[in-house]
């Protein structure tokens, strides 16, 4: 046999070489990819998992701060009660106002008021009346301001409650502030003991509802870094010498040689109150990048299968289709990315390949022709989508204006109004939350009317409107009642007096603007605030209008402010 014969005869065929170089391409891209994919997913896991615990550190003490407040704030508030600045501290309204907030908020274990000696005069359940407290930290701090204490441990009051955990001591963080008289003196304190477990609850609640399954642990320290929670690890356990709160996140060894994926976030201050704690949250770094150890696993499985299913295909499609499909193949590309003309097969083929070549063309040409026309249609309904579409908008907004905007003042109506006074009501009887109503009537207008025409008692009424709005802060709530009547909603006055005051600003501005064709012009103002209590939407309503008809009734051009027991 002739040697080059030979020689050809053992030369690999196409169908093998594309087999052998396409199956170790394939199996060399995917293994590369999955090796690169494997360190990227390992990085971008272990970000993912930082970020998620930082982000659940951060709600945790963002929660917890807020709730603190919370707490600080109600007491603060109930020392500002009249019951307490001008009642007997020892009274029996004082236990049933106590006893009252304590079942409201199940976070108290204890409520209770001293006298300025430091003696309890009252307190929830009758607990520690009679006892002196004046030796205790909240006490002493809480004679000149608003207090919040860290978590300690109480062993007398310990005693006479009962213990929700058993497999640890009752601990306590402790609210308290100076109850003041009208005088400024000191009558006495303020405190309360909320259980260490509703902090603890609060942080976990977070947790679990973000990270269930996840092995992902919660831990509270002190600001020298001894765990306070859990309790297992109270007293035995510190933060990492290495830890550095800055971080977002960090990879930890902590005192029981396991690495963690840990994210550390300081407590801000409470009330004024510097506490130190820190919440971190942590999980085992075995356990956060398992996901990724998976995918590596999988990747590599999925190179050896596709690099035999390449090698398969390539070995059965060489021989017969390479040459007029590369073609094809390259004619279909230069179409998809549109780079000109597409160069087809050019030659005698199989008679499939011929027809293959033809169908392609005559597809391609009617391809690009529809594709032309959609682009045509779609830029058509893309416009008039946008059009309808900003319509359809303003028609909205002019609707929603029309339903809560008087449309001569531009104030808000009668109805967006009662919903708004609903509200304020609701809220005081809730949470207590104070609010001021009054309600504002041009004097004699009626005269302008009769005198000047409806017209110009119209620009009048639109320019006591800018009047009023221009006196009253950007929270306060402005409308218009009706006819020549305006109210005003001031949310949260400091005091009666704040609320007049603005009354009288109001007046007083009023009294001094040249009015369009009517010269000077005053007004009557009537103003209530709300008691609290469950206190019927009707009755501020009907206390203000009292005050104002007492206005009218006294002369007009002046503020009078409903009483306390009215």
């Amino acid at each position: 046999m002739n040697p080059l014969r030979r020689s050809a005869d053992r030369s690999p065929s196409l169908r093998g070489q594309l087999t052998l170089w396409f199956g170790a391409l394939a199996l060399a891209c995917v293994l590369g990819v999955g090796l690169y994919l494997g360190r990227i997913a390992t990085q971008d896991l272990a970000r993912f998992s930082g970020e998620l615990l930082h982000t659940t550190a951060r709600s945790a003490t963002d929660l917890l701060a807020t709730n603190l407040r919370e707490r600080a704030l109600e007491v603060d508030l109930l020392r500002q009660s009249i019951l307490m600045t001008q009642g007997d501290l020892g009274s029996e309204d004082i236990r049933t106002a106590l006893d009252l907030r304590k079942a409201t908020h199940n976070e108290y274990a204890w409520i209770g008021a001293t006298s300025a000696e430091g003696r309890v005069t009252q307190a929830t359940g009758g607990i520690l009346v009679g006892e002196k407290v004046d030796h205790r930290e909240w006490f002493r701090a809480a004679r000149s301001r608003l207090f919040v204490g860290d978590v300690h441990e109480a062993v007398l009051l310990a005693k006479k409650l009962p213990n929700k955990h058993l497999d640890q001591p009752l601990r306590f963080i402790d609210f308290a502030a100076p109850i003041i008289d009208s005088s400024g003196q000191l009558r006495g304190v303020i405190g309360a003991h909320a259980h260490w477990y509703w902090v603890t609850e609060t942080v976990e609640a977070v947790v679990v509802d973000r990270t269930a399954g996840q092995q992902i642990e919660v831990l509270i320290a002190d600001k020298a870094g001894n765990v306070l929670y859990p309790f297992r690890l109270a007293g035995q356990q510190q933060l990492p010498a290495g830890s550095n709160p800055a971080r977002r996140y960090e990879r930890l060894r902590w005192a029981d040689g396991e690495q963690y994926l840990s994210s550390t976030v300081g407590m801000p201050a409470v009330a004024g109150n510097e506490l130190g704690w820190r919440i971190v949250v942590r999980q085992p770094l075995d356990v956060a990048l398992a996901p990724a150890r998976t995918l590596r696993q999988q990747l590599a499985v999925l190179g050896i299968a596709a690099a035999l299913l390449c090698g398969f295909v390539a070995y059965q499609l060489a021989a017969r289709f390479s040459r007029p499909l590369e073609l094809l193949a390259r004619a279909a590309r230069t179409i998809e990315r549109r780079e000109g003309e597409p160069r087809y097969p050019e030659g005698t083929y199989t008679q499939e390949v011929t027809q293959l070549n033809r169908s392609f063309q005559s597809m391609t040409a009617s391809l690009l022709e529809r594709e032309r026309e959609l682009s045509r249609l779609n830029a058509s309904l893309e416009n008039q989508v946008e059009e309808r579409t900003q319509a359809l908008h303003r028609a909205n907004q002019e609707l929603e204006n029309l339903a809560v905007r008087d449309p001569l003042t531009g104030l808000y109506n009668r109805r967006r109004f009662d919903e708004t006074l609903r509200h304020y009501v609701a809220q005081c009887s809730a949470t207590g939350q104070r609010f001021a109503l009054m309600i504002v009537d041009a004097d004699h207008f009626k005269r302008v009317n009769d005198t000047h025409g409806h017209q110009t008692g119209d620009a009048v009424l639109r320019h006591l409107a800018g009047v009023i709005t221009g006196c009253v802060r950007a929270s306060d709530f402005v409308a218009r009642f009706g006819g020549e009547e305006f109210v005003v909603l001031l949310p949260e006055p400091r005091d009666r007096e704040e609320g007049r005051l603005v009354a009288e600003k109001i007046r007083l501005a009023v009294g001094k603007v040249q009015f369009p064709g009517v010269g000077l012009l005053t007004v009557s103002i009537g103003l209530a605030f709300c008691h609290g209590g469950g206190e019927p939407l009707t009755t501020i309503l009907e206390r203000a209008d009292k005050a104002l008809y007492r206005a009218k009734q006294e002369g007009r051009d002046r503020v009078c402010v409903a009483a306390a027991d009215e």
